[in-house]
């Protein structure tokens, strides 16, 4: 009996040793650790008229702030399982801790076990675009195209560009563009070069309404297409929302002026930078001649009607015309080759036949240069807010049919099998591309999301008539899908058509 008490001992004893051993070695698993909801209260945050409350995907909260909001100042209540949260090794605590969230922030935290886990938290600051405030002396308006206003401009960068400010002059600028439509354009000319939104410093600034195009990408596109081309310089631009005297003029792109210099067309000290206009657009003093087919306005450099400068270059442009236009246009030697960039004009003829743009074949806004004793350059591009389809009055609005074949110097050249064969070759290139431009289409109207919402609340565009859509769509994703369908559409055309020649 006393061996069987003895024994029963031993083995209880056995038992618990091994119990005591195995939690021992066993690790403790906590809950995971992790943040379950995050928000900022307006009882918390005095620049907030409402509570926002962000949501989560894949470890991040995300959300828009309004413009009112103080972003470098914001505090944040959230809930979480875990022993502690941690911004950069600094303790957060909910309803308490104030942070700047001008970038994403990364919030820590850290179970019960030492585990721990990240949160990123992208509070998008209004729409997330640059903002371009711009105030004039004594708040007066914006009224002339002539004649400038002094003020001040101040650039809040946000998270991808520096904050600048600098004494201004502004003016309206464009044609039917100011006449027309409520929301305008602008040309900004700062006191000094400066440097906006990354883009190489210089005094003038184009502020583009995009009030025809609902999309506000038709221009974007464009000089996407001018970035891989063989055009020597296509103008940056970013997109960034407009405050004229602390009112919301809603979302604009800016751009580099298209100019003389060596951060923009380049033309050294004796170049010329020119343009194929029309009539109704010459204002008192600009200078400008006719060839033997269009008006043609010499916007740099500044000259005199009837200096020796005027007559070169007037003489020049006139010579290659004939040439061109002679039977003789074709030979190798003294030909219309002799006059001309060939890359160039083959690469601004397919932008603006793909782009089946408006104004591009007999109009305004195609620029070219011309530096004594080199060759005429078509470029830079510019102006296609009534490209890709954006207009009722002509043929352009569909994205079958050639347009800019017929541009009078470009159909001459079709004449030729050589400049034919080229511009084959050539769309081939931007045709591979084709899924490439898609995609910025996508891109820029991701990056557009919050900002057309704004846009529309100032303007009340979609689902009305703009001068001169010829369709109306409720949306903005509507008005995207309808350019990325007439882009293949014309794509696909173009590559059939150029097949057969």
């Amino acid at each position: 009996m006393l061996k069987s008490k003895i024994a029963l001992s031993l083995v209880l004893l056995l038992f618990i040793f091994s119990g005591c051993t195995k939690n021992e070695d066993e690790k403790v698993v906590g809950p995971k650790p992790v943040i379950t909801n995050f928000s900022f209260l307006k009882t918390n945050n005095p620049s907030l008229s409402e509570d926002i409350k962000l949501v989560i995907k894949d470890n991040q909260f995300s959300g828009k702030l309004p413009y009112s909001a103080d972003v470098k100042n914001l505090v944040a209540t959230f809930d979480y399982v875990g022993s502690s949260v941690k911004i950069n090794g600094a303790e957060q605590s909910s309803n308490n801790t104030r942070n700047d969230f001008t970038d994403i922030v990364i919030y820590s935290v850290t179970g019960q076990d030492g585990e721990s886990q990240d949160f990123s938290v992208d509070a998008t600051y209004f729409t997330g675009l640059p903002i371009f405030k711009i105030y004039t002396k004594n708040g007066v308006e914006i009224e002339s195209k002539d004649d400038y206003v002094s003020g001040n401009a101040f650039l809040i960068g946000g998270r991808n560009y520096s904050n600048i400010s600098g004494d201004m002059e502004i003016r309206g600028r464009g044609h039917s563009t100011w006449f027309m439509h409520p929301k305008k354009p602008y040309q900004l000319k700062f006191e000094n070069k400066t440097e906006v939104f990354g883009m190489p410093a210089e005094k003038k600034w184009i502020l583009l309404a995009e009030y025809a195009d609902k999309t506000l990408i038709r221009n974007k596109l464009a000089f996407e297409m001018g970035y891989i081309s063989n055009l020597d310089w296509t103008p940056q631009s970013v997109y960034s929302e407009v405050f004229l005297n602390d009112e919301y003029n809603g979302t604009y792109l800016i751009t580099q002026k298209v100019e003389e210099g060596s951060n923009r067309v380049n033309l050294g000290d004796e170049g010329f930078l020119l343009e194929i206009d029309v009539p109704d657009h010459i204002s008192e003093g600009d200078i400008f001649f006719y060839s033997t087919k269009f008006l043609i306005q010499i916007k740099e450099p500044e000259i005199e009607t009837g200096s020796s400068q005027y007559n070169l270059i007037k003489n020049h442009i006139i010579e290659f015309e004939n040439v061109l236009f002679s039977d003789n246009f074709l030979n190798p030697e003294t030909g219309y080759k002799k006059y001309i960039d060939m890359p160039s004009f083959v690469d601004w003829y397919l932008i603006e036949e793909i782009a089946k743009n408006q104004d591009a074949k007999d109009y305004s806004s195609m620029y070219f240069s011309y530096i004594p004793g080199e060759k005429i350059k078509m470029g830079p591009l510019w102006d296609f807010d009534l490209g890709f389809g954006n207009v009722n009055y002509s043929q352009c609005e569909f994205p079958t049919g050639f347009w800019v074949k017929d541009h009078k110097w470009i159909s001459r050249m079709f004449q030729d099998p050589e400049f034919v064969a080229k511009v084959k070759e050539r769309f081939l290139f931007f045709k591979e591309k084709e899924n490439y431009f898609l995609d910025v289409l996508s891109e820029q109207a991701n990056a557009l999301r919050y900002a057309q919402e704004e846009n529309d609340d100032r303007w009340d565009l979609f689902g009305n008539y703009v001068w001169p859509n010829p369709v109306v769509y409720n949306s903005h994703e509507a008005e995207v899908y309808h350019l990325k369908t007439w882009f293949e559409t014309r794509m696909k055309w173009l590559d059939e058509q150029f097949g057969k020649m």
